[in-house]
């Protein structure tokens, strides 16, 4: 351990005097309403002075602490409080280490004492190896002159816990799902298409490829509401695409009595996005529309140039009644039971958070319900959220 407390590998060792740590708390508890509000806050919270200290916590805060009192924590630096072990390593504490040259929460503060909000996620290793896992926001705000920063904090290890083992099953499920689709495939080589056992080593096969896909279209889900989706544009033919969906779609148990078409009006277009993204939003468009279909009714795909910007369409004939309308791009709303819903949900997510588009609806008795995904014919700059390149919202639209 280094012994001196005026020694820093980092961030500014200086802590405030006596006197001015009471100036502040003082100014801090003396404000109109300010600690009453946040010790109403669920958020763990802390106010800490220029110099990194604390001079209030709220009541979340001290409960996330073992219910430590604010005179105990007064005067603090957060790593401090929260038993960081590199805040231990130096005299000068929480801040001054090599180690806390990565540390997402003191990159935040140092933002906010630059007057920049800052969002950071945080690693804090605690004695014994324990690791906490936060996501820390930082907010600058002055009183009387005096700079402070609010330093909130939400815990995010059961979170970081979930999304391994996510992680981790998809990769195990998806690796027995291969090779069920190997033996299938070797399946169906082997015996003779026509007759009986031929068509079902032939539906064994499209199963377990159908397996695949659905295990890749909610692992794709996941990382898309996790933001760690990250698209791959590559150019794409519009009508092409959509000719392969209709034509995987007419295979299919849902499409059973029904036709499934591509307008002959749609023009060859070629747009930049991800293809794979942009196919399982078809897809689930398609999908919805047959499941909304009765036997005989037509389900048209279609595509056309919509100022500089390719529509992608898919129309049925029966319309949606008003009470689904107004839920359609919830995430759990389903008109088949519990536990479904995530299909409107996907097309949203995919759509206007990844590839830079826009997605709608019309619906009426005397013209059918048409999904509409209008995508740029370039990808956007940046995979941030973004204002929708469609300027009016169309007539009928319910977002």
């Amino acid at each position: 351990m280094l012994t001196d407390p005026n020694y820093s590998e980092f961030a500014s060792p200086v802590r405030s005097s006596a006197e001015d740590l009471e100036t502040d708390r003082r100014l801090v508890t003396e404000a109109p309403g300010l600690t009453q509000t946040l010790d109403l806050m669920p958020v763990p919270a802390l106010i800490l002075n220029k110099n990194r200290q604390i001079v209030h916590a709220n009541r979340a805060f001290r409960k996330l602490t073992a219910n430590e009192s604010m005179q105990e924590i007064l005067g603090r630096r957060p790593g401090e409080v929260l038993d960081c072990t590199y805040a231990q390593r130096n005299a000068a504490g929480c801040g001054t280490t090599r180690f806390c040259r990565e540390c997402g929460a003191l990159k935040a503060i140092q933002a906010s004492q630059k007057g920049q909000p800052d969002l950071q996620e945080c690693q804090i290793l605690q004695k014994g190896d324990t690791a906490l896992e936060f996501k820390v926001w930082s907010n600058p705000f002055k009183i009387q002159g005096h700079r402070f920063s609010l330093f909130t904090v939400a815990d995010q290890s059961s979170e970081k816990r979930r999304r391994a083992l996510e992680r981790l099953f998809y990769h195990d499920v998806l690796n027995t799902a291969g090779g069920l689709y190997g033996y299938a495939d070797l399946l169906a080589e082997l015996v003779p298409e026509d007759g009986e056992t031929g068509r079902y080593a032939r539906s064994i096969f499209n199963l377990s490829e159908t397996i695949i896909d659905e295990i890749h279209a909610q692992k794709e889900l996941s990382a898309a509401e996790s933001k760690e989706l990250v698209p791959k544009f590559v150019p794409v033919e519009a009508r092409a695409l959509l000719g392969e969906v209709a034509s995987g779609y007419r295979a299919h148990q849902i499409s059973k009595g029904k036709t499934i078409q591509v307008a002959n009006d749609s023009p060859e277009l070629t747009l930049t996005t991800d293809r794979t993204l942009l196919k399982r939003v078809l897809s689930n468009m398609t999908k919805n529309a047959l499941e909304a279909s009765a036997p005989g009714e037509v389900v048209t795909l279609g595509c056309e140039d919509r100022d500089g910007s390719v529509a992608f369409t898919v129309h049925n004939p029966k319309a949606m009644p008003e009470s689904v309308q107004l839920q359609i791009f919830k995430r759990s709303f389903s008109t088949k039971g519990v536990g479904r819903g995530l299909g409107t949900y996907s097309i949203k997510l995919f759509t206007e958070r990844y590839l830079g588009g826009r997605v709608w609806f019309t619906s009426s008795p005397e013209e059918g319900t048409t999904f509409t995904a209008c995508l740029p014919l370039e990808p956007p700059s940046s995979n941030k959220s973004r204002k929708p390149h469609l300027k009016a919202k169309p007539q009928g639209e319910i977002s």
